[in-house]
């Protein structure tokens, strides 16, 4: 059962991502105006952030309790760890640490520009996106087997 689970909050993760950087956030930005676009796109951001927390935590969480159970095989340091662990790291790092940034860089406080801080974020959704689709292409097979029996 619980690598049922596994196999359906990764997947909902990556569905997740996947609809906001292809779907919500371009159409914000194609049929809103610019400033309001952009705090619907930060609303988002900020709702996925928090989601990406509960579900990589949940999930490594599962990894764990599934190892420790013997119903997968390998290292604890499995990519069903190090995944979602990864996930959460470019989480922190690109929405909870570059957005403080990115609010001064739009107040002309510090160093980096937005753009540049944009880009730097932009390249970690990118990792944490790829980190989980990876994730949900790997559990799957294993909740195929699961189905089977």
């Amino acid at each position: 059962m619980l690598l049922r689970i596994r196999a359906l909050l990764a997947t909902l993760w990556a569905g997740e991502l996947l609809t906001v950087a292809l779907l919500a956030a371009p159409n914000a930005f194609a049929t809103l105006e610019r400033a309001v676009a952009g705090r619907y796109v930060g609303r988002l951001f900020e709702m996925d952030a928090r989601f990406a927390l509960v579900a990589g935590i949940l999930l490594i969480l599962m990894e764990r309790r599934l190892h420790r159970d013997g119903e997968v095989g390998g290292s604890a340091m499995s990519a069903g760890f190090l995944l979602p662990l990864l996930a959460i790291g470019f989480t922190a790092a690109g929405y909870y640490a570059l957005e403080p940034m990115m609010e001064a860089a739009r107040q002309g406080q510090g160093s980096w520009t937005f753009l540049q801080l944009h880009a730097v974020s932009l390249v970690f959704f990118g990792l944490r996106t790829l980190a989980v689709c990876v994730l949900a292409w790997r559990v799957m097979p294993r909740f195929a087997s699961a189905l089977r029996t």
